[in-house]
């Protein structure tokens, strides 16, 4: 079976982006996991938290990536939390390469401040802590799980694109693929 690229790293780095540009280079399939859960649920992500709970979102998108992880060929953004959970990091390790999105909360808050989408952070009195404290919890699991990172608070979309093909191309692993 064919691998997938799995992009991750915390909310605001450029998942979405940089995915639906490296899926377009590679003729593959985008998939961005939140929105995927969206279209599923027939509801927001904020709905779903504040209707459901965080639990059952969690549930969604393990259900997700069971599902995710038997197909082949996709580039698939995560959500910032997906990864956390060890039983969906190992079924995405096993059908892909971890490509860890990474910037510095700083940026990160430049970038998500003006969102009211992201559920973890609006109902936080102070938007730069809650970033500071969920970056600091999770920044050990996103590395560990890494096969490669781009700093996309240094590069531009277009750059880490070039960055993660020729990442693929150094490994060998774009002729598995293509």
């Amino acid at each position: 079976m064919g691998k997938n690229i799995v992009l991750y790293g915390f909310m605001g780095v450029g998942k979405s982006t940089i995915g639906r540009l490296l899926a377009s280079r590679l003729e593959w399939e985008f998939i961005d996991t939140d929105v995927r859960i969206e279209e599923l649920s027939g509801k927001t992500i904020p709905q779903i938290f504040a209707q459901e709970g965080e639990a059952c979102f969690r549930e969604k998108e393990s259900q997700l990536v069971k599902e995710l992880a038997r197909q082949e060929k996709l580039v698939i953004a995560t959500g910032g939390g997906m990864v956390v959970n060890p039983v969906n990091a190992t079924l995405l390790k096993q059908s892909g390469i971890f490509i860890y999105l990474v910037a510095e909360p700083a940026v990160i808050y430049q970038r998500v401040k003006s969102k009211d989408d992201r559920p973890l952070l609006s109902r936080a009195d102070d938007m730069q802590e809650q970033i500071k404290k969920l970056f600091v919890a999770r920044k050990e699991i996103y590395e560990d799980l890494a096969d490669f990172w781009v700093d996309t608070g240094q590069n531009t979309p277009e750059k880490a694109v070039e960055l993660i093909f020729a990442y693929l191309q150094g490994k060998g692993e774009l002729p598995i693929f293509i």
